[in-house]
């Protein structure tokens, strides 16, 4: 049981430092010299020349919908790790795990809709904001983007632990 409880606590924890990395992290869209994310634009051609995403930006609502959306899956990630603590030591034998579950499909559901929303409006953002996205053409998704979709499928599997785990002595 106890390596069934430290296994559980590494997985949310893991889970806790990719949406950290993903939503934190400069590496949403990658190519030779320029990385983006939700937060802004660079260029290393020389040095490093960044440009904040703010609201000068076509489609900025959209990206500010990624931002919020990322920033929630952490904090409801967090969130539920703290209420599990707390339910490890109050909860009574045989109960489960819902409410830790519920915060945790909650932050599951917030990275999606981020993810998704980047997915499908990343093109319309680059094209409208050529000035700012004009080498970034021949990017590719960068590592935040894929480690935001891998915190998904964890935060995903630990709400699935959560509802399915009981409390045992």
């Amino acid at each position: 049981m106890l390596v069934l409880l430290a296994f559980i606590i590494i997985f949310h924890i893991t889970s806790a430092a990719l949406l950290f990395i993903a939503t934190i992290d400069n590496a949403w869209w990658v190519g030779d010299g320029f990385f983006a994310d939700v937060w802004k634009v660079c260029f290393t051609v020389n040095s490093t020349n960044c440009t904040d995403i703010d609201d000068s930006f076509a489609y900025y609502s959209t990206m500010q919908a990624v931002q919020a959306s990322m920033i929630l899956s952490t904090i409801l990630c967090c969130i539920a790790f703290l209420i599990f603590l707390l339910q490890l030591f109050r909860l009574k034998q045989g109960e489960r795990f819902v409410l830790t579950s519920i915060i945790q499909l909650m932050s599951c559901l917030c990275v999606m809709i981020a993810a998704s929303i980047y997915t499908d409006r990343r093109q319309d953002i680059h094209n409208h904001n050529w000035h700012f996205y004009t080498l970034t053409a021949e990017g590719t998704y960068g590592y935040s983007f894929i480690l935001a979709w891998v915190a998904f499928a964890f935060t995903f599997i630990s709400g699935l632990m959560y509802l399915i785990l009981r409390k045992r002595k």
